[in-house]
């Protein structure tokens, strides 16, 4: 093993981080290389900096008027230069600063400096480099989105472990969760499970109340002698149409809740900022554990395993961002947005409120987020969402031939109405063949 990891790891000994590294994430660190070598030289070489493998003219990257052309906001080696390994350094602290605001309760905790990562798929796939072996247990709801199965379970060959996200009354179920976790953590003692609200697909985000007894369940398994890396998937941040809505981020809740529970924090700007095609994202860590030097470990180690996939993350997006959220109208420019998707969500529950819904076709509780979904009972998900495209040009997802999701996010408000009396009557023909 490189003796860099061997520092990093040492730095971890004792924490349930440093016991809940993979194979992988045990062999990963950052070297000492060009990338390290080139910033002692931006620092340091007052005369030539000869170390980086980039074009310059005059002092400046050499960069096409075609293409500066379409970022007038940005300078030259804003727009063309390659971002550090970790991130835009101002990028990362304003979005430090963002979490501190929409997590009250983060502000005076310990947790590690936001690093970048190219999407939030990206920042679970790297999760799981770091931190999950073959035939790891990962507990997920039975309702969860599909990318997880494909890191997991084929990237990583982990055992998925699901329970029902709701309880028959319509709940978050968090006794469900418990039982999951306690189950497949016997062998191993080991857990990563991976919490996402507004949730994907359902569009449900637990209640103040239910949060604290998911903290209180997974606080039990860690009594129990169980180390978890808890996930939280925050990729719908901020989308919560109800009062009773939790409305900061598990990761607040777990970043200093027990020993053995090391937090983590998926995030970023894809949908929060709506801009999806930027593939930009955060990974945070926290535990109560940790001091600066664990955290330092664990980002250098996030470092290496960034480094030796994509190298680094596009650099115009970040300072893009950075630029946005220094902007006066960030906030106001946001809420607007989100009040344009609560107005569909209330189209949508002012349809099934004042319409009968067909037999076996039953809308599962949301309230916040992108979607919501249909259980259908007695006939097949998948054959209902083809009966929409082929007979009536509606485009919506089954899951697992047991759901189908509408994105109620992608129609206009006008629209929603007719989307759904669509989606009723194609169900209805279903019962009747």
């Amino acid at each position: 093993m490189n003796v860099l990891a061997e520092e990093l790891n040492r730095s971890l000994d004792g924490t349930c981080a440093g016991r809940l590294l993979s194979k992988t994430g045990t062999r990963m660190y950052f070297p000492k290389g060009i990338l390290s070598q080139s910033a002692e030289a931006s620092e340091r070489a007052k005369r030539y900096n000869a170390t980086i493998g980039m074009a310059f003219s005059n002092g400046e990257p050499m960069a096409l008027d075609s293409v500066l052309d379409q970022l007038p906001g940005l300078s030259r080696r804003e727009a063309v230069a390659y971002a550090p390994t970790a991130g835009v350094p101002a990028t990362r602290e304003a979005w430090r600063k963002q979490m501190i605001k929409k997590n009250p309760s983060l502000s005076g905790a310990k947790f590690s400096l936001p690093v970048v990562v190219p999407g939030l798929t990206a920042g679970i796939s790297y999760l799981a480099d770091m931190f999950v072996d073959e035939g790891d247990p990962v507990i997920v709801a039975d309702m969860f989105w599909p990318n997880y199965r494909l890191i997991m379970e084929e990237r990583k060959a982990a055992r998925l472990a699901s329970y029902a996200f709701f309880t028959p009354e319509g709940g978050f179920d968090v006794a469900g969760l418990e039982r999951a976790t306690t189950e497949a953590s016997k062998t191993s003692r080991k857990a990563v499970v991976i919490l996402n609200y507004p949730n994907n697909p359902t569009g449900y985000t637990p209640s103040e109340t239910e949060a604290e007894a998911i903290k209180a369940a997974l606080i039990r398994v860690a009594d129990s002698g169980v180390d978890i890396l808890v996930i939280s998937d925050d990729a719908y941040f901020g989308l919560q149409y109800e009062p009773g809505n939790l409305r900061e981020s598990m990761f607040a809740r777990f970043a200093a809740a027990h020993p053995r529970i090391l937090a983590a924090k998926v995030d970023g700007q894809t949908k929060e900022d709506y801009v999806w095609g930027f593939r930009g994202g955060f990974v945070t860590f926290a535990n109560p554990d940790l001091g600066d030097k664990g955290y330092d470990a664990l980002v250098k180690k996030l470092m290496g395993v960034v480094r030796s996939s994509v190298s680094n993350s596009t650099a115009p997006t970040q300072h893009i961002l950075a630029k946005a959220m220094a902007d006066p109208r960030y906030e106001s420019q946001k809420a607007e947005f989100g009040a344009v998707l609560e107005r569909r969500y209330r189209k949508v529950k002012d349809f099934l409120a004042s319409t009968p819904a067909p037999r076996g076709f039953k809308a599962l509780p949301f309230n916040s987020g992108y979607f919501m979904c249909f259980e259908c009972s007695g006939f097949s998900a998948e054959a209902l969402r083809l009966r929409l495209l082929d007979e009536r040009g509606v485009g919506v997802i089954s899951i697992q031939d047991k759901w189908l999701r509408v994105a109620f996010s992608s129609v206009d408000e006008s629209q929603v109405f007719d989307l759904y009396a669509e989606v009723f009557a194609a169900a209805e023909a279903m019962t009747r063949a």
